[in-house]
């Protein structure tokens, strides 16, 4: 079959959550069946590394979908003219947007619907975009396969889409994140925390993240226990607004939050596995893959209660209101002081994570994209 891949996410050296779930999966799906063509759709000029075995072919085709305006041009101008040019049996988008204009059979990867439960973190413009659009996505899709039990049924429950048409397909993790020696530990706090231990978000720093009570709860956990610990943000700063700015200034402790931004892997596998605990309450996820990633270097989880965090963390985590700062800063102390905790929930993760492979992922979804090909071929 002639398959077509929605591959805008695809960029080299600035791959985040959609653009790690497309380049894993689709890295082992083309190369375990060379019995199928694959066409790798970019929306810019790509990388030789993103063409992973001979039966990837690659397209270019503008203008760089980065806006609504843009996402409406490419998605229902370009992407029917594509796959009617390439007589595509089927189109995979890994990224949520489908063509309504097309008449291929598509598979839609839907990694949560956040935009229906906080719109108002979502700037004007693409909010309205989604509003508008998703729903009709969602109609449009012929099966749809998403990252957890959670956004399955939320997809359900929001659209009315049939669940005997949609696929649970959990993320994975990079290998390269594992457990580090003393020595490398010694080294990156040294590095990035004077030598400190510290508590670690990795992540953008968007509203629904919830910076704010994090930097709160860490303020009031060194206040009450006066311990020399730090805590150190990893992402960009591009949803950094106003709010966040005037209540990071309130913060007795500010100077014991280190921002980073964004880093390489190899930076981030060391930070992760030197921290004291990875702290992850955001109020909304359809995953939460800094769970898992945590999971993987050996340091505990403190993470929220909501969506779909517990089903992640399992027993692998400390979970926390995250609505409440005296639920996050509570468990700070909890991990910062109970190191028979710490050692269960590292215990725990070995066997949680296993749950959790990219290899598994690839499966997973080629188990969707197949279930399509049988639909279309009755």
């Amino acid at each position: 079959m002639n398959i077509v891949v929605n591959t805008r996410f695809l960029l080299k050296d600035k791959l985040e959550g959609i653009g790690w779930f497309t380049y894993e999966t689709l890295k082992r799906i083309t190369r375990n069946h060379p019995e199928h063509t694959f066409y790798f759709l970019f929306d810019r000029p790509y990388s030789e590394e993103f063409i992973f075995a001979k039966n990837v072919i690659p397209l270019i085709y503008g203008p760089p979908a980065r806006h609504p305006i843009l996402y409406y041009i490419w998605f229902e101008w370009v992407v029917p003219k594509v796959l009617k040019k390439y007589k595509a049996d089927i189109f995979v988008s890994t990224d949520g947007h489908l063509s309504l204009s097309a008449k291929t059979p598509s598979l839609q990867v839907v990694h949560d619907i956040n935009y229906a439960h906080y719109p108002k973190y979502i700037p004007f413009v693409a909010r309205k975009y989604l509003e508008i659009y998703f729903p009709k996505f969602i109609k449009r899709a012929d099966r749809i396969a998403t990252v957890s039990e959670f956004s399955k049924q939320d997809i359900i429950s929001h659209y009315g889409y049939p669940l005997s048409k949609i696929d649970v397909v959990y993320n994975g993790a990079n290998e390269d994140y594992c457990p580090v020696s003393e020595e490398i530990i010694i080294a990156t706090r040294k590095r990035y925390s004077d030598g400190k231990p510290y508590f670690l978000y990795v992540g953008s720093l968007h509203p629904r993240k919830n910076i704010t009570n994090l930097l709160k709860a860490f303020d009031k956990f060194r206040t009450d226990t006066k311990a020399p610990v730090k805590l150190l943000i990893v992402g960009k700063a591009y949803w950094w607004n106003n709010k966040m700015e005037n209540e990071y200034k309130k913060i007795i402790h500010n100077e014991d939050i280190v921002f980073i931004g964004r880093v390489d892997t190899d930076v981030l596998k060391n930070l992760l596995a030197s921290s004291l605990a990875v702290t992850y309450v955001s109020i909304f996820e359809g995953f939460g893959i800094p769970i898992l990633e945590a999971m993987y270097c050996g340091v505990p989880v403190i993470t929220s209660n909501t969506s779909s965090m517990p089903e992640v963390g399992g027993n692998a985590a400390l979970y926390v209101d995250p609505f409440s700062v005296d639920s996050i800063t509570n468990a700070m102390k909890e991990i910062y002081s109970n190191e028979n905790l710490r050692n269960a929930l590292v215990e725990n993760a070995k066997i949680r994570k296993q749950e959790f492979t990219w290899d598994k992922t690839a499966d997973k979804l080629w188990n969707s994209i197949e279930k399509l090909m049988i639909s279309i071929s009755l």
